[in-house]
């Protein structure tokens, strides 16, 4: 790679026990051409061949220069400190030991950087399941590539991205604010980071480069902090570092305070929640937690955010432990929210969320038809050729709208385009509950849709269903499946000879659906069911 721009940046790489990947995270670091000056890795006295494999590399790289902690930190904090401590470069970038950088993202940053004389400038970023290589973006639009912003405090809503790594800082600007990681275990420590980043209000350039690939292996044997929620203590953990993170902002700008707690109801609180399971002592443990710190917000803050995260805090603070439709709850809170009836109103005939628990459902009259969690049935039909689809109302919310027509899309699971049917009219229910109508489940269509895409073996779809209004207005979501419709079924096919079809329930409730496409798709299915057996057994 040829650059005109001089050798800035220190990259800084933090590892522990990570043997097997580090040499891949380094390596893109290397790659990144001459702007990079060095490469800084942080090895936080790992136990196994991490220190090998470093030393290894910098006997024949001589921009890396490799750190030995003597002693581990417990957390990423202490490694990042020590790599800013060493570097010399006017620029700074982290890098885990588990991610990579992707080609000229270095280079992307600097030149913005120095353009705009900005002290941060940012770039996109991917969560990238693996090994799927599902592609998910990191807080997609919160930026407006080719942006300067001079004022963080006039946008508020950055605080949604919590990550330092996909970020270039310039080192004279952390020094001159004294801005560190907290050192030790401490847990979510990127938040702190990027609160003490905002606070001391520096121009902040946006690039139009994916600069950044998070990697996420959930079925790895030790699985990132951020993953790591077998008990409550990540949850007190991310809210300690939310609770310094908005003391942070809320001493630097009125308007970054109230947005941090926002962002923790709209996005934390809401993540956690349709994740709590089904553990009585996780639960209550869980929910106790979480009262509590609810109790320390600002009013202006629950009134500011929306309306879904307003109907949970108010559940969560009417109920002193667990209600029995808790799952209900984790339902609500799921991607994309669904509230399962029973829809109880309260004695004025408002909508509340139960009759054991009438809280308001404030706000659900100006909800657009888009964002109302309509929850919608699917079923087999008597010939089981396709699907009974029945479209639940919302307090008479949708009946206004007039639905008209439902459409099932298939999603790839692994990133890819859609495979949409065609609309079917939909009826009202013969008794009285919402909407119904049959669609064709044309899996051996969404099949070849998933072989011209590239997918030989096992192919895994998230199903989803459109429903279009005669008010112009639509609404998309995805269906729960009802427990007749999971079973596997083999059709046969004139072009594969034979179709295995496994619809399954997803973690947050929706339909989805795995294809096995002749016998290379009915091999690679067992393999993923073994695959999923062993990581189950793992995390047990």
């Amino acid at each position: 790679m040829s650059s005109t721009l001089p050798p800035s940046v220190s990259v800084v790489v933090i590892a522990y026990n990570d043997a097997e990947l580090v040499g891949e995270a380094v390596t893109s670091a290397l790659a990144q051409g001459p702007v990079v000056a060095e490469v800084i890795a942080v090895n936080d006295a790992s136990s196994d061949g991490t220190g090998r494999v470093l030393d290894e590399l910098a006997a024949v790289h001589p921009r890396l220069k490799v750190v030995h902690r003597t002693d581990n930190s417990g957390g990423c904090g202490t490694p990042r400190n020590d790599g800013i401590a060493v570097a010399t470069s006017p620029y700074v970038l982290f890098l885990d030991s588990d991610d990579v950088l992707p080609p000229g993202a270095a280079e992307a940053l600097l030149r913005a950087a120095e353009e705009h004389r900005a002290p941060v400038t940012v770039g996109s970023c991917v969560r990238r399941e693996l090994p799927q290589h599902h592609d998910t973006p990191w807080v997609p639009g919160l930026y407006t590539p080719g942006d300067v912003i001079d004022r963080p405090a006039g946008r508020p809503e950055l605080v949604r991205d919590t990550l330092c790594v996909n970020k270039l800082y310039e080192r004279a600007f952390l020094e001159k604010h004294a801005i560190r990681f907290p050192d030790g275990r401490f847990v979510y420590e990127d938040f702190v980071f990027t609160a003490r980043v905002l606070a001391a209000a520096p121009r902040i350039a946006v690039v139009d480069d994916l600069v950044y690939v998070w990697h996420v292996r959930r079925s790895a044997a030790q699985v990132s902090i951020s993953l790591d929620r077998k008990d409550v203590s990540n949850w007190r953990s991310r809210i300690e570092a939310h609770r310094t993170a908005h003391r942070i902002l809320a001493d630097s700008s009125p308007e970054l305070g109230l947005a941090c707690q926002v962002k923790f109801l709209e996005y934390d609180l809401r993540m956690y929640l349709r994740e709590l399971g089904t553990d009585p002592g996780y639960q209550a443990d869980w929910w106790s937690l979480t009262r509590a710190y609810l109790d320390t917000f600002d009013a202006a803050a629950v009134e500011a955010a929306g309306a879904h995260a307003r109907w949970i805090v108010r559940v969560l603070r009417a109920a002193p432990e667990p209600p029995a439709d808790v799952a209900r709850l984790t339902r609500f809170a799921a991607e994309p929210p669904r509230l399962l009836p029973p829809y109880a109103t309260g004695p004025d005939g408002v909508p509340v969320w139960s009759a054991e628990l009438p809280v308001p459902l404030d706000g659900l009259d100006a909800l657009p038809v888009a964002d109302l969690p309509i929850t919608v049935d699917a079923g087999p039909t008597g010939s089981g050729g396709g699907l009974l689809l029945r479209v639940h109302d919302l307090y008479g919310r949708l009946a206004g709208a007039g639905p008209r027509t439902a459409r099932l899309g298939f999603v790839p699971r692994s990133g890819g385009e859609p495979v949409l049917d065609r609309p079917v009219e939909l009826r009202p229910a013969a008794d009285g509950d919402g909407w119904t109508c049959e669609v064709p489940f044309h899996l051996t269509a969404v099949a070849a849709a998933g072989r011209r895409q590239g997918r030989r073996g096992m192919q895994a779809w998230s199903v989803q269903v459109g429903v279009d209004c005669a008010d112009g207005s639509s609404l998309l979501t995805s269906p729960r499946p009802l427990d007749a419709l999971l079973r596997r079924r083999a059709l046969l096919s004139s072009r594969y000879g034979v179709l295995l079809a496994q619809p399954f329930r997803t973690a947050g409730g929706s339909l989805a659906l795995r294809l096995a496409p002749g016998a290379a798709g009915a091999l690679s299915l067992v393999r993923s069911r073994l695959h999923r057996a062993r990581a189950g057994r793992a995390a047990g």
